[in-house]
């Protein structure tokens, strides 16, 4: 057998999980992001002994990386090669619909991004790949090779926030038509030559949002994101934590809106007195604002800066409200 693969990574906001989704009973959880099994492990360090974790991941280096540090929680910790999009179909299948806890860590991983051969990162050069799923088919190459001027534009203005979006959408084509675009350096010196050197961002490479925009849409993070949303509501038990971990504005903004429909749950206009919907709340709010790494996690963790925090309860049993 091919040894395990080394994946790095730092849990961003650990004691902030543990204190939202930790039960005080034996539970099951549900990482839906494994990656280097940071929030894995404090999980199953910090709950009863006859607790357990499923852990998800797109990513098969991390599944495999679970051989060697996942040994002293072999027996409570079940891991699956797949998406969290299917997130239902997958607790099917592990035997537990229904489980207490649930997180996602969105975004990329810091293996992922510290591996050249992956493409998520200019830092150093490699493929333009950016597949968290070695067997998804489109690659960032493909999408930059092929989509048109326009396609791209709305990616990098639409998930990047990128202000020369169009600019920089018209040089990538003008390029592509004399030479293919397949390194990371090469798209990052492109980005970078594109932009006016007085309008480079301030403390970030100047094709930093370019790259987290291909990322998000190679990967489909912001859809697979919204079709895992409400499955994870339906796997929670009464009581049952769900606690997201957003690093993207768009993505928190998702998150915020999807909890604030959960809470409201009656759909109907405002002017019948009565719902006729149907539609019942279905999670509490526990955190008011989304939580945010403190001044020592920041300086020791860079990366955790732009983490937002946010934490539901699954409710009991509610009757639909009469309106004044």
């Amino acid at each position: 057998m091919d040894a395990a693969p080394f994946v790095k990574h730092c849990a961003v906001l650990k004691h902030e999980v543990l204190s939202h989704l930790l039960s005080p009973s034996p539970a099951v959880y549900v990482d839906c992001t494994l990656g280097g099994g940071g929030h894995s492990r404090a999980l199953l360090e910090a709950s009863e002994a006859s607790s357990m974790v499923i852990g998800i991941d797109r990513d098969q280096d991390c599944i495999a990386a679970a051989r060697d540090w996942a040994q002293p929680w072999r027996k409570r910790l079940l891991t699956r090669h797949g998406n969290f999009r299917d997130l239902g179909e997958i607790l099917q299948e592990c035997g537990h619909p229904r489980v207490d806890g649930i997180l996602f860590d969105l975004g990329v991983s810091s293996h992922q991004l510290d591996t050249p051969s992956r493409g998520f990162s200019f830092r150093q050069d490699g493929p333009l790949d950016m597949r968290m799923d070695a067997r998804q088919e489109a690659t960032a190459s493909t999408l930059v090779n092929h989509a048109s001027s326009e396609q791209l534009r709305t990616i990098f203005r639409t998930l990047g926030q990128e202000r020369w979006a169009g600019r920089i959408a018209k040089a990538i084509v003008n390029v592509r038509d004399n030479l293919a675009i397949t390194r990371t350096r090469h798209l990052a010196d492109l980005v970078a030559q594109t932009i006016p050197r007085a309008a480079w961002p301030p403390r970030i490479h100047p094709a930093t949002r370019v790259f987290q925009a291909l990322r998000m849409a190679v990967n489909q993070e912001l859809p697979v994101l919204a079709d895992a949303l409400p499955q994870a509501v339906a796997a929670l038990r009464s009581g049952g934590r769900l606690g997201v971990i957003a690093f993207h504005s768009l993505e928190d903004q998702q998150v915020k809106t999807f909890f604030r429909q959960q809470v409201r749950g009656c759909q109907c206009p405002p002017r019948l007195p009565k719902c006729c919907c149907g539609q019942r709340p279905q999670l509490k709010i526990l955190t008011r604002k989304p939580l945010i790494p403190g001044s020592m996690e920041q300086t020791s963790n860079p990366r955790s800066r732009s983490a937002r925090f946010r934490a539901a309860e699954k409710l009991d049993n509610w009757t639909p409200r009469t309106r004044a």
